[in-house]
């Protein structure tokens, strides 16, 4: 019997592999350990591979396709509707491999090297952020036991840094005094670090035709486009922009039923970073329409006349990924409603 697909279900050491026929007759089901499952596989006429999109699915997908192997990626959550009562890991390797020849089934594109590398930079200067975040709330938490407070935010906080430096010891103990100086010199550490990455970043976005067509759209900026230039490898994924608005959790949550419908809040299904960032965008927006004159500032005014303003930023972010799906798919630069 000649395999046409293979559900393979990835681990960190031993993957189980499930192949079947073209009539779904199984032909065998075993267990590989992780240095001999490219000779396994090599061994296979070319066919039909499908895995779940989780950590180095990537990088396994394009192992298999330098095989000669056709690799669909799939979300592990509608995966999951195909998994029969218990579950182990030749249960998996089987729910993968019945999913994955569904013509319906919804499939991850699978990203290069390079664009895997530009997410590295993006996730390494998520997780600086962060940590420069919780050492500045710890320096100004430890301040405000001594009677030194500043006002939030990453720039207001030079300022508590050099009281720190000149605060006498009876104010702040040369203990405590010591103790805030290691992490001020932490945090300045953290901050060139983040400098670099965005330069990275920078020089990355001036290669990229598709990131620098990205920032041409209001309320993305460079650390955005970057984003979306490197996770949405392959547009025709998506049908339209509103299904490249839900991939990322910006439509409401469905509970329709007997032809009525029934709206909740988003679904917040999806990349999350992603979805943040166009957030962030979006409320930059919402911003700046008090005081503009466009199409876009009229359209954000009349919702906040009706709607409460994080509501508002949410569906200018829905908007705005629209508009990234048909930036992408069709290749051109942003266009402004008021010069078309």
């Amino acid at each position: 019997m000649e395999i046409t697909t293979n559900g393979l279900d990835l681990a960190k050491s031993v993957f189980q592999l499930h192949a079947v026929d073209a009539h779904g007759t199984v032909v065998w089901g075993k267990k590989v350990r992780r240095s001999a499952l490219l000779d396994t596989l090599e061994k296979v006429p070319p066919c039909l591979v499908g895995m779940e999109a989780c950590a180095t699915s990537h990088h396994w997908a394009r192992e298999n396709s330098a095989l000669g192997h056709q690799v669909r990626l799939m979300p592990p959550a509608y995966v999951k509707a195909y998994l029969r009562r218990q579950k182990n890991d030749a249960a998996d390797a089987e729910a993968i491999c019945e999913a994955v020849r569904r013509p319906t089934m919804r499939i991850v594109s699978v990203k290069s090297a390079e664009r895997q590398a530009v997410l590295v930079l993006h996730r390494s200067r998520e997780l600086l952020v962060r940590q420069r975040t919780m050492i500045i709330n710890a320096i100004r938490a430890h301040c405000a036991e001594f009677g030194l407070v500043a006002v939030q935010g990453v720039s207001d906080s030079r300022d508590l840094f050099e009281r720190i430096r000149q605060a006498h010891s009876a104010v702040l103990p040369d203990m405590a005094k010591d103790a805030m100086m290691l992490l001020v010199e932490h945090l300045q550490s953290l901050v060139r670090q983040i400098q670099a990455l965005n330069r990275r970043l920078l020089v990355w976005h001036r290669q990229d035709l598709a990131s620098q067509r990205l920032v041409t759209i209001p309320g993305v900026g460079i650390i955005s486009a970057t984003a979306l230039a490197a996770s949405v490898t392959d547009p025709g994924v998506f049908r339209s922009g509103r299904e490249f608005s839900a991939s990322l959790g910006l439509v409401p949550r469905q509970n329709s039923s007997g032809g009525k419908d029934k709206l909740g809040r988003i679904s917040k299904m999806g990349d999350r970073y992603l979805r943040k960032l166009l957030v962030v965008g979006a409320t930059s927006m919402v911003r700046r329409a008090q005081t503009a004159d466009t199409t876009a500032a009229n359209w954000v005014r009349s919702l906040l006349e009706r709607k409460p303003a994080r509501l508002v930023t949410v569906a200018m972010a829905n908007k705005t990924a629209r508009i990234v799906w048909a930036v992408l798919a069709r290749g051109e630069t942003y266009r402004s409603p008021a010069a078309i």
